[in-house]
């Protein structure tokens, strides 16, 4: 899960979309155990992201989640931020949430588990939540289930931020370093829509060379 298509390695290596489309949805969870992920965590979203999702929730109160928190970079910059906030995260990868707690984050609030299905956070556990670069990684069916699940668990709004398509078409499954949907706005708005009627999109700093960020704000 966590971050996606890992912007400066592909900046790096100058990738053509076109070359890299597939026809195939297979999640690739691989690079989630690996160390250059890990660092690419620590520094990917200066300047652009972590700034606004901080300005989200610079007045939040209660308990957020971060869903696909990776090495913890995120909540540590909102644990600083928002003494209000109540911070927890979750990650598929057990070599990220280890990273986490060596940071110093409470290892109690920590989870290592699949966003598709969270059984062990109940209903209405969230004030808020928000993901930052991970969900145009999953499957289509995963992303229904993801957004199936924030609606459960979560009261108040969900901040989402993925890359849009530059072309504003829909350019589908491509890739690059990892897999990730490279779709329009629209095509966004209309899996949010099938389970909340409030679905605001806003603009984000964040860009690459096949895509520009966007945020999709929902609530219930």
């Amino acid at each position: 899960m966590v971050w996606r298509f890992l912007h400066t390695t592909k900046r790096k290596l100058k990738l053509k979309a076109n070359s890299f489309r597939s026809h195939e949805t297979k999640q690739d969870l691989s690079p989630y155990w690996q160390e250059e992920m890990a660092k690419i965590l620590e520094t990917w979203g200066e300047g652009n992201a972590w700034n606004e999702i901080g300005m989200f929730l610079l007045n939040a109160k209660g308990k957020t989640l971060d869903i696909a928190c990776g090495t913890g970079k995120v909540m540590s910059i909102l644990e600083g931020l928002n003494s209000n906030l109540d911070i927890y995260g979750c990650d598929i990868s057990e070599m990220l949430i280890e990273k986490a707690v060596a940071r110093g984050l409470d290892k109690k609030k920590l989870k290592v588990c699949d966003a598709t299905h969270m059984p062990d956070y109940a209903d209405d556990s969230f004030d808020s939540a928000y993901t930052i670069g991970s969900l145009e990684h999953f499957t289509e069916d995963g992303i229904a289930k993801l957004i199936s699940e924030t609606k459960r668990i979560v009261k108040g709004h969900c901040f989402h931020m993925m890359p849009t398509s530059r072309s504003g078409k829909n350019e589908g499954w491509l890739k690059t370093y990892q897999s990730f949907f490279n779709n329009s706005p629209n095509w966004w708005v209309e899996k949010f829509q099938k389970e909340f009627k409030n679905v605001q999109v806003f603009d984000c700093a964040w860009t690459d060379e096949l895509s520009v960020g966007k945020w999709f704000v929902t609530k219930r």
